[in-house]
């Protein structure tokens, strides 16, 4: 995946992350971090700090590697008043990420190196690392491939036409088999045109009761079927975006018990709100795929604790007021994420013992590095000495309300506003620096 942020050769200050437990791919222990020229310099507990070192609390907190968002619309170019790359990657520190792959649907859409390049460069002193993933198809129509070399040659990994899928069946066939022989991954939204047109909700109970159209679970499960079968056919990896059915889970699990190269992620916001919800009909419960029942709820812990999902990814879908203040019907799906994910997805998964802090920060952190081609930057990877210091600290006896008033993102749609949430992040490092300190943003 290629990403916008250089490393650079200014000399950094050093840094002493003390008092924490340190998560990593390696396992837990008390022990404090040590960051000088912007990688782990010491790890162990009692470490001294250099002359002139910052000093950064972590008593009682977690220290882990930076948190990897698969999947983050960052709306820059095109919709800027909704957000840009600069302040999603702000939103997207503060929430302890220290790398972000920015989805394609931009007016233009990624579709060309050109444009590539051209985020690129907005991203390039961004405060995170911003991959850019491409599109399947030109202007996300569905009908002719994009240029894949071209893309892939600037380090692009994944290719989607995320807020669509594509219906052809024949078209992403070609792409599998044209991204297989690139060493490429394409991303589906799962969802067919023909069984959800109309829906704004999940078909249910509360659709019926609310007298709003409804989305049907088979709308997701049919294409993810489909797609699974051109995976088998093909042998090409794929990805599968913000999956929502226990339907979906069913059918990922068995295709990776028979082998198949498939990976597939869930959002915080569908591990932890229903379709009840639309009972307000605040249209900043209207996302796409739709809020669905408990009993899918409870299906996706489970995948995210058996390891049939590989990924917590925010779908972060920022809108201005103007556009999100309609009634619900008329209403642009979406709510944003970056910031309040890790406390979301820890109420919903750590806090009712479905699994545990380790496999956690596997979900949002080493895992989604991995599949986003960004290991190699350092991202993901243990906090041992040599690796970039790419740090998340963050506590879970925190409680607070998230104001979205005072959130970084340009947007305010999010059903987290108002709500106390359980756990907070303290501090962010990227590549050495600390970008959050005490939960402020520092630049």
């Amino acid at each position: 995946m290629t990403s916008s942020r250089t490393s650079g050769t200014r000399p950094r200050p050093a840094v002493l992350v003390e008092g924490g437990t340190v998560v990593g791919p390696g396992g837990v222990q008390r022990a404090d971090v040590l960051v000088e020229d912007g990688v782990v310099a010491a790890l162990g507990p009692g470490l001294a700090a250099p002359a002139g070192a910052l000093r950064l609390d972590a008593g009682g907190c977690y220290v882990a590697p930076g948190l990897v968002d698969l999947h983050a619309h960052l709306r820059e170019p095109g919709n800027e008043p909704a957000e840009t790359v600069e302040t999603g990657a702000r939103a997207a520190a503060r929430g302890g990420y220290s790398a972000v792959v920015a989805m394609p649907n931009t007016e233009p859409a990624i579709d060309s190196a050109a444009v590539v390049r051209d985020v690129l460069a907005l991203g390039r002193d961004a405060c995170v690392e911003v991959a850019v993933a491409g599109t399947i198809t030109l202007g996300r129509r569905g009908e002719h491939l994009s240029p894949f070399a071209e893309m892939s040659a600037l380090g692009v990994r994944l290719f989607t036409d995320d807020g669509r899928g594509v219906q052809d069946p024949s078209v992403l066939r070609r792409a599998l088999e044209y991204g297989r022989d690139l060493g490429i991954v394409c991303a589906e939204h799962c969802e067919d045109e023909r069984l959800a047109a109309g829906g704004h909700m999940h078909e249910g109970a509360w659709s019926s009761r609310l007298g709003i159209p409804g989305q049907s679970a088979l709308a997701e499960e049919v294409m993810l079927a489909r797609d699974l079968a051109l995976v088998r056919e093909t042998g090409a990896p794929m990805h599968f975006l913000h999956l929502s059915t226990a339907g979906s889970v069913r059918l990922l699990a068995a295709a990776r018990a028979e082998g198949l190269p498939v990976s597939g992620e869930v959002t915080p916001h569908h591990l932890s709100l229903t379709d009840a919800e639309v009972a307000t009909y605040d249209p900043v419960y209207k996302v796409n795929p739709p809020l669905r029942t408990p009993a899918d709820l409870a299906a996706l812990a489970a995948a995210c604790a058996e390891g049939t999902i590989d990924a917590v990814a925010t779908d972060h879908a920022p809108h201005p007021p103007e556009d999100k203040d309609r009634p619900f019907e008329e209403a642009p799906p979406g709510m944003i994420g970056l910031e309040t994910a890790l406390a979301v997805a820890y109420g919903a998964l750590v806090v009712p013992g479905h699994l545990d802090v380790m496999r956690l920060f596997a979900l949002l952190s080493w895992q989604p590095a991995r599949l986003a081609g960004l290991t190699g930057a350092g991202h993901g990877g243990p906090l041992v000495p040599g690796a970039p210091a790419h740090i998340c600290v963050f506590d879970p006896a925190a409680h607070g309300v998230f104001d979205p008033a005072s959130g970084a993102s340009r947007s305010r749609n999010t059903p987290f506003g108002g709500r106390e949430l359980t756990g907070a992040v303290r501090h962010t490092l990227v590549g050495g620096e600390p970008v959050v300190i005490a939960g402020e943003a520092q630049r």
